[in-house]
């Protein structure tokens, strides 16, 4: 609900822009930059819950000083933006972690397999080195949609329009 929330605030971050999957050719320039930015993300921003921060459970926003985990990817995902990174290779994730609790990750889908930037870690890994369970992703055509990870679609899998995906 709080990505929901999100895009009724600020509809530009929420906009489809007839965009296709892409696979971006991810030289060692390119991968340096998507390195520091989560490190220097990672550095900058606090660790802290929405509950403390906004007194309620979901609150997705562009952190300042301090977030949960869809804050550090979203400002991930504007400064990668910024360095001209497609939005179409930068989709948010919704995982399970080690814990088997809900977690959100930015992949960069790349020539190279996807790669996951995580507000827990300074390394940047391949989705399947991380240890989480991957529920779901942005489309990379609409990011208001969202494309199942696993076997069976999850009951609350949907469009934002139709105020069914969730995290």
């Amino acid at each position: 609900i709080g990505y929901v929330e999100m895009c009724a605030r600020e509809p530009k971050e929420c906009r489809a822009i007839g965009g296709k999957a892409v696979h971006l050719a991810l030289s060692p320039d390119r991968w340096n930059l998507v390195y520091q930015v989560n490190t220097f993300v990672n550095g900058k921003i606090a660790p802290m819950s929405d509950d403390e921060l906004y007194g309620k459970p979901e609150y997705w926003t562009f952190p300042t000083d301090a977030g949960d985990c869809e804050d550090y990817l979203l400002l991930k995902k504007r400064y990668l933006e910024g360095l001209g990174f497609p939005s179409e290779a930068l989709l948010i994730t919704v995982v399970l972690d080690e814990k088997q609790q809900g977690h959100a990750v930015l992949t960069v889908t790349t020539d190279k397999g996807d790669f996951v930037l995580d507000n827990r870690r300074n390394d940047v890994l391949r989705w399947n080195n991380t240890g989480y369970t991957y529920l779901k992703r942005q489309s990379a055509e609409d990011p208001r949609q969202w494309v199942s990870l696993t076997k069976k679609a999850p009951a609350n899998s949907g469009t934002v329009a139709a105020g069914a995906a969730k995290k």
